[in-house]
């Protein structure tokens, strides 16, 4: 059985990480607040999550926002402007507490009572390997049934374990080729 690639891209392959990919996906289907949050509009988007309730508060400072109630105040009223360290902060705090409160519905979404979830993986790109090293890799499917893991991973911003996950629990139904699927060009799901 096939290895993880060591030297990955070494005579011009291309490709991203499967795991990468389905992170990108489930962040698409978490909805995040579209405005940058160096504009006013998208700050005070993130900070009207963080504190629309003791809940969303309380997350919030799990997640890092330790700021007082004063300064939130204070910033929603545009009294004072916060710093690049609270911005990147604030920022932080929001995509941990959003992707925690939509894990749940995703992951619903996608076990669908137990059916699972198709997935496709488009290999990776060889189009600037020179052809003696070129080899055949097809386009694949397969339905994911238990996404426990990696929405869980996804949700604590693991990415190491989500690596993991996605290899182990995965590409591992791919049988002995799995390690052609390590890096692909696209996964496509829907949830």
């Amino acid at each position: 059985m096939p290895e993880r690639s060591i030297e990955f891209g070494k005579f011009g392959a291309r490709g991203v990480k499967g795991h990468e990919l389905v992170a990108r996906q489930l962040d698409e289907f978490a909805g995040f607040v579209a405005t940058p949050v160096e504009q006013r509009r998208g700050f005070l988007a993130r900070l009207n999550y963080l504190t629309r309730s003791e809940h969303a508060r309380q997350a919030a400072r799990v997640a890092g926002l330790t700021v007082t109630d004063r300064t939130i105040k204070a910033w929603k009223a545009g009294e004072r402007a916060p710093s690049r360290r609270n911005l990147e902060r604030v920022e932080a705090a929001y995509l941990a507490v959003r992707r925690q409160n939509v894990a749940r519905y995703l992951l619903a979404r996608l076990n669908r009572q137990g059916r699972g979830t198709r997935v496709e993986l488009h290999p990776l790109v060889q189009s600037q390997v020179p052809r003696p090293h070129q080899r055949y890799v097809e386009y694949r499917h397969l339905n994911v049934r238990r996404w426990d893991r990696i929405v869980s991973a996804w949700a604590d911003n693991d990415i190491q374990r989500m690596d993991d996950v996605w290899v182990s629990d995965v590409t591992q139904d791919l049988g002995s080729q799995w390690g052609q699927y390590e890096y692909v060009s696209s996964i496509g799901f829907s949830a």
